[in-house]
């Protein structure tokens, strides 16, 4: 007797499900347009969204993949306005690049709620795979664990045995400075002491003395792009280094060091995810991206290809674009791509493939404006990232 009200519902339904499954494929990536962050975000996060489309074909499932994009202005709030307005209004089905942690983990909770892709490639915190982690959402190039916990181990088995601490007072630094904190520890190093400049910080004298003047070893400078050139040039200002103390820098791009220049910058250790020299694969895409551009790759700009391009084949293998299904099947399947040739996701929502320690060449070295490092170690991505038996993240404990 509950039959024909069943049919006509599943004949309503039809339509509607049909209409969705016809509308494009729409990605947006939400990044940091104008401010300091946008030389590794940017119109560069943009371009590789839109090279990832136009090597998969420009369509999946029948349909055009279309690529927006959006300026969140390094603020939660207008980043969650925009991506609300997408996901709401403009049937956006997956987010991406997403600077800035609290960004970030704003749009997750948005994209959860709404069974939509998010895919994080340049904010560093490891609550995105942690305590915050989400069945549609992605961490795909680095966190704080991987870039802190790396660095710290090679500079303590070096000799480094205490550190100080300089680290940006947003959830990105904090999560930095626990990481490097315990890295050390557990080396067998020492934490002499650490402190927490706010975000757009003029003048870095004083938190560059009390690094100084606590004569440890390694000073971690544990913020990123105008932050840090800021903080080295004020410790080279101070002769920190000359005082016989060693800076190291969890995370650092190549426009850094070219605002710093080789001179500044020389001997600069940190660890990186993706550099445009490193084989043939890096080299030809970089190029490709180099000549719409004028400038090579972040690794941040290089996994956004990556995970637009992981996300597209997903779409095709699972024959529908509902973020739920898409997103097993991202877990289904390895990361092969001119990024990553090993990548594998976890349940946790954390892309795992190699780390490098990488060190900034010297001027003698450098053969061209963009010859900036050299590679001193590969760190495997089963140690580089957070132990999955260590995550809190709710996804694993179930």
């Amino acid at each position: 007797m509950h039959l024909r009200p069943l049919l006509l519902a599943l004949t309503l339904l039809a339509p509607i499900q049909a209409h969705a499954q016809s509308e494009p494929v729409t990605i947006g990536v939400l990044g940091d347009q104008s401010g300091q962050f946008k030389d590794n975000s940017g119109p560069g996060a943009i371009l590789a969204a839109q090279m990832a489309v136009e090597d998969f074909g420009g369509s999946v499932l029948g349909q055009k993949i279309t690529v927006i994009s959006g300026d969140h202005q390094m603020k939660a709030d207008i980043g969650a306005s925009i991506a609300r307005e997408w996901f709401d209004a403009e049937h956006v089905d997956m987010i991406t690049d997403l600077t800035n942690s609290a960004v970030a983990l704003a749009v997750q909770k948005l994209a959860e709620d709404r069974g939509k892709i998010a895919i994080f490639t340049s904010p560093g915190t490891t609550d995105l795979t942690g305590k915050s982690c989400s069945p549609t959402g992605f961490h795909w190039v680095y966190d704080t664990y991987s870039n802190g916990h790396g660095l710290a181990v090679a500079a303590v088995k070096a000799g480094f045995k205490s550190w100080f601490i300089i680290a940006a007072d947003f959830a990105f630094g904090h999560s930095l400075q626990e990481n490097l904190s315990r890295a050390v520890t557990e080396a067998g190093g020492t934490v002499l002491g650490s402190v927490f400049p706010p975000l757009n910080t003029a003048d870095f004298s004083s938190f560059v003395l009390q690094a100084q003047s606590s004569r440890a070893q390694a000073v971690a400078v544990a913020n990123s792009n105008a932050d840090l050139i800021n903080t080295v040039k004020q410790a080279a200002e101070f002769g920190l280094v000359q005082g016989g103390q060693h800076l190291v820098t969890p995370i650092l791009f190549l426009a850094d060091i070219r605002s710093l220049g080789l001179k500044t910058a020389q001997g600069l250790t940190f660890v990186n995810g993706f550099y445009w020299d490193t084989n043939d694969a890096t080299r030809a895409w970089s190029k490709r991206f180099f000549d719409r551009l004028g400038v090579m790759p972040e690794m941040t700009q290089a996994g956004t290809y990556s995970g637009v391009l992981h996300y597209l084949k997903a779409v095709q293998a699972a024959g529908t674009k509902d973020g739920p299904t898409v997103a097993a099947k991202m877990r289904e399947t390895k990361v092969d791509d001119m990024f990553t040739q090993n990548g594998v996701i976890r349940a946790d929502g954390r892309m795992v493939h190699d780390m490098y320690l990488m060190e900034v060449k010297s001027p003698a070295e450098s053969q061209g404006p963009f010859d900036l490092l050299k590679q001193l170690s590969v760190l495997p991505g089963d140690e580089a990232f957070l132990p999955l038996a260590q995550s809190d993240c709710p996804l694993v404990r179930k």
